[in-house]
């Protein structure tokens, strides 16, 4: 949904294969099949990446499914918009599992087959919470904050191999995230997931 479909509708247009995974199938199926009708080629691969596992599976069947890699977009993100002495240790595991953890197995168990690219890049999807802290926004902050620190190591450690590492962190974006977040904010004022989908794109290429 949101920023990671347009990134992946912009880069299919410009004929990148890609492979777009979330938990829901049916959500996937209708983005794979846009991306076809619009001339693309798309693979749907479902996976819950608050499970560790199964955020490594997916890096394996990825690299798999097309016998190679260049491009890794991490895109998934939750938040919570809650009191700091309110939050849970349980929100915090979720916040960070998703936000901080995940993202760093798909760089991990990605980076021998981005080393083999000749163009290989890593965008990770950040949040201006990642460089500020928001008013009830302690646990997605600290998860933002952990996903831009190994980010800007990452990015010194990849460049021997020639892998460029790139950091996103928009303002609020039209999405159903910031919907449930700021409930409070005009969409028609936010940034459009599609200004999101050219940066990257910029990015890229």
């Amino acid at each position: 949904r949101g920023i990671g479909q347009a990134i992946a509708f912009r880069l299919a247009r410009e004929g990148v294969r890609v492979i777009v995974t979330a938990r829901d199938a049916e959500a996937l199926r209708q983005t794979v099949a846009r991306i076809e009708a619009d001339g693309g080629m798309a693979t749907a691969i479902p996976c819950n990446l608050s499970v560790p596992a199964q955020a490594q599976s997916l890096a394996q069947a990825a690299v798999a499914c097309y016998g190679g890699l260049d491009i890794l977009v991490n895109n998934a993100g939750t938040g919570l918009n809650k009191p700091l002495e309110e939050s849970t240790d349980e929100e915090w595991d979720r916040l960070f599992a998703i936000n901080a953890k995940a993202p760093f197995i798909l760089c991990r168990e990605c980076l021998p087959a981005l080393k083999l690219s000749k163009a290989a890049a890593i965008i990770n999807i950040g949040s201006v919470v990642g460089i500020k802290g928001y008013y009830r926004q302690a646990l997605y902050t600290a998860s933002k904050h952990a996903l831009m620190g190994f980010t800007k190591v990452l990015a010194e450690e990849a460049q021997a191999f020639g892998i460029r590492v790139h950091a996103i962190n928009p303002g609020g974006v039209n999405t159903s995230l910031i919907t449930r977040m700021r409930p409070d904010l005009d969409p028609a004022q936010l940034i459009q997931p599609e200004e999101i989908a050219e940066i990257a794109w910029f990015l890229l290429s």
